[in-house]
């Protein structure tokens, strides 16, 4: 159940989302919100893996 969800918002996050790899953001660089968002996708990604 729980992975399900998780993959249902990886989904979203994908069409959502922004995609900071292809605009090859600087890390170092990222305001506060994409440093956020960045974050969020990391951790729903990481959930609907396990």
């Amino acid at each position: 159940m729980k992975k399900k969800i998780f993959k249902a918002l990886s989904k979203l996050n994908k069409k959502i989302l922004p995609n900071y790899t292809k605009k090859e953001l600087d890390l170092r660089k990222a305001s506060k919100v994409q440093m956020a968002i960045i974050g969020w996708k990391s951790w729903v990604t990481r959930n609907s893996l396990d």
